[in-house]
């Protein structure tokens, strides 16, 4: 089993739904079930830091994040349906978390 991250972009057209408490609810129930979820949270506001450069607001990008196993990235994408933010039309980033 792999690791993966799904990271939630604060970019969906339907704000209300991608928020809904029960419809989070649900889906963390569905993902707990499948005894494949490690946690996740909401991410809050931030800063941007790099050497020499002015440090930035981040503005609006990530929402939160949810910390999954699978056998793959096809698998791990699976455990997008039901998601509050994928369904809303928002945008839901599956990375792996390699194993360096």
């Amino acid at each position: 089993m792999n690791d993966y991250m799904l990271l939630m972009h604060d970019d969906a057209p339907d704000r209300e739904q991608a928020e809904r408490g029960e419809l989070w609810g649900s889906y963390l129930a569905v993902l707990r079930a499948s005894g494949s979820f490690d946690g996740g949270s909401s991410i809050g506001p931030g800063m941007l830091f790099r050497k020499g450069l002015a440090t930035l607001v981040v503005k609006g990008k990530l929402s939160g994040y949810l910390r999954i196993r699978a056998r793959s990235l096809e698998e791990a994408s699976g455990f997008l349906a039901g998601n509050p933010v994928f369904e809303a039309g928002g945008t839901v980033e599956v990375r792996e978390l390699v194993k360096d």
